[in-house]
């Protein structure tokens, strides 16, 4: 069984998602890709962490994403069943950049051993 927390952080990354998918009007955030969220165990504040295909546009997309967090959390409370919607915190993602750094060290060694 899921707890609460896991619930609305699942909740989140779909509906965000969703919203950017269809709602979202800005081009520079239509390549936002929603990866987790983070919820407080009071369920009061959510950190939300994304990435982008625009790598050199990363400082302007968090600050939209940012600035556009009342818009999300607005439209999160018409989608969720929630008592409150958690104010948002978007943070860019670089978990799958470390990960793809770390494969070509590792290529590197094993092209190096051969």
């Amino acid at each position: 069984m899921k707890l609460k927390g896991e619930r609305v952080s699942s909740d989140l990354v779909k509906e965000i998602s969703m919203l950017l998918l269809t709602e979202v009007k800005d081009e520079d955030l239509k390549n936002v890709t929603i990866t987790s969220a983070n919820v407080s165990n009071d369920l009061s504040f959510a950190k939300v962490y994304f990435t982008t295909l625009d790598d050199y546009k990363r400082d302007k997309v968090l600050r939209d994403m940012n600035n556009a967090a009342g818009y999300f959390r607005s439209e999160l409370a018409k989608r969720l069943d929630l008592r409150t919607v958690p104010e948002l915190k978007f943070i860019y993602d670089d978990s799958i950049e470390y990960g793809q750094k770390i494969e070509r060290i590792i290529e590197e060694i094993n092209s190096k051993e051969n």
